[in-house]
């Protein structure tokens, strides 16, 4: 999928006690800092305000007005302190713009050997006052991890993209359609979910029965376009060798059914009934085709985990790389930091060493061999990796969930599915937490140190509750 290009509305904070000249020079560093990040600022002109900066009541006005004109291209605000700034005009365009927007507020440091009234830009204790008054105007914001940073400098460059990570999260869970295939499961109580409390966190759910996917692929015959161009997507995605070729066409009706049916009721995320009436009443497994969705940045959950798929798809947009869920599964002999993550397997090749298509050995000792085609199998590569998981806490009435990182080794395991093992720190902490506080035995994983970002934007912006398992 394409990446989007992130725009960022841009408020200089200034104070006409304190030099104007860092006001000015500061929104030029700022403007360059964002186009070396490759973002677009919207930030007031020279001409508009005074150096292009925000320090009376009208300035204000003029700012919110000029983000209000661009709200479909801002992503988030940068409220950059060249020197003290002034804390209520601040404010006040965040709260005349009502943009709703992950805020990031960022002080330029002084240099000690420039501290004369010409140069001392006091940003350092501006901040302090900005972010009280954004409090009070009950405007929530980020902070770099620096108290003071230079725009100019690569731990700012680090900042950015760690905002950017979380904005890309907080708009894109916003205002989510997230689809759900079919009935959950009879014997997995452990993925329900309420969508009432989805809904008030502005997520909706569009149903459609397994029926009715069936009956829209009865209707398709094998030289159907869009049957065949799926079945040549198929083709070029995974390898099929062995696999009948009634199969693959099935796959194809699936994969072009879902699709028509998400771009019809503006899905943008799903959860697909699997277990066992696909394989059952269809022939064969939905592996490869929610492989392909979540490889191309559009996660798909098994088992209708839509609380899966959620999690997958905060990783996902933090990260801009697919996501997969897993179980954790297996102990990994008796290291206590390490543990087996397995799928049966719909993982993006993506998570993949080696990969290919094949039949799903479990379901396959019930329903037969030729009616289980379709996994995506191999072992999953070596790297570093985030995890998360959200529930719908229904007796507490919030959504709630978990993040942290570890990685996916290079441990020898020979085994079936789509498998890793992975190595967490205090892993046995995490694990106590999990059952502790029922949470579900899926878990999304991605190749990414995104943790922090999605903690970031479910804590500061969605308003979950979230434990961050840090070592």
């Amino acid at each position: 999928m394409a990446e989007k290009k992130m725009t960022m509305g841009v408020i200089i904070g200034n104070r006409g006690f304190f030099p104007d000249q860092l006001a000015k020079v500061g929104r030029e560093e700022m403007i360059q800092a964002l186009a070396k990040a490759g973002m677009e600022s919207v930030v007031l002109t020279p001409e508009e305000s005074k150096h292009g900066a925000v320090e009376t009541h009208e300035e204000a006005k003029r700012c919110a007005a000029l983000f209000q004109k661009n709200r479909e291209r801002i992503d988030g605000v940068i409220v950059s302190l060249p020197n003290f700034g002034d804390e209520r005009a601040i404010a006040d365009t965040m709260r005349l713009a009502r943009l709703d927007v992950p805020v990031l507020v960022q002080a330029t440091p002084d240099d000690a050997k420039k501290m004369t009234i010409a140069f001392r830009r006091d940003s350092f204790c501006g901040k302090m006052s900005a972010c009280n008054n954004l409090r009070q105007y009950g405007v929530p914001y980020s902070l770099t991890r620096l108290h003071t940073v230079s725009p100019d400098s690569e731990e700012f460059q680090k900042n950015l993209a760690w905002f950017a990570a979380v904005c890309r999260v907080v708009n894109g869970m916003r205002n989510l359609r997230v689809g759900s295939i079919g009935a959950r499961p009879a014997a997995f109580n452990t993925v329900r979910y309420s969508e009432k409390l989805l809904e008030a966190n502005g997520i909706t759910t569009e149903t459609v029965d397994l029926s009715e996917i069936l009956g829209r692929i009865a209707r398709l015959k094998d030289d159907h376009s869009g049957v065949q161009g799926k079945l040549a997507e198929i083709r070029k995605y995974v390898t099929t060798s062995g696999v009948p070729e009634p199969a693959l066409i099935k796959m194809a009706k699936l994969g072009f059914v879902i699709d028509d049916w998400m771009r019809q009721t503006d899905v943008k995320v799903s959860a697909v009934q699997c277990w066992t009436a696909m394989e059952e009443y269809f022939g064969v497994v939905p592996c490869t085709i929610m492989s392909m969705m979540s490889n191309n940045l559009l996660p798909a959950a098994c088992e209708v985990d839509v609380c899966g798929t959620l999690s997958m798809h905060a990783l996902a947009l933090a990260s801009q790389t697919p996501s997969a869920l897993l179980d954790w599964n297996n102990n990994y002999g008796e290291d206590p930091d390490k543990a087996v993550c397995f799928h049966c397997s719909n993982l993006p090749k993506h998570f993949f060493q080696d990969v290919r298509m094949d039949f799903q050995e479990i379901i396959a000792g019930t329903v037969g061999k030729d009616n289980t085609f379709g996994t995506v199998v191999g072992r999953v590569k070596p790297g570093a990796m985030s995890f998360a998981r959200f529930s719908t806490d229904d007796t507490s009435g919030v959504m709630r969930g978990y993040v942290g990182e570890g990685a996916f080794t290079s441990d020898s395991l020979n085994t079936f599915g789509g498998v890793g093992v992975v190595q967490i720190a205090e892993l046995q902490k995490l694990l106590h937490y999990i059952c502790e506080n029922g949470f579900e035995h899926h878990v999304a994983a991605n190749f990414s140190t995104t943790a922090g970002a999605v903690h970031e934007a479910t804590v500061r912006y969605l308003g979950w509750p979230m434990y961050w398992h840090k070592n």
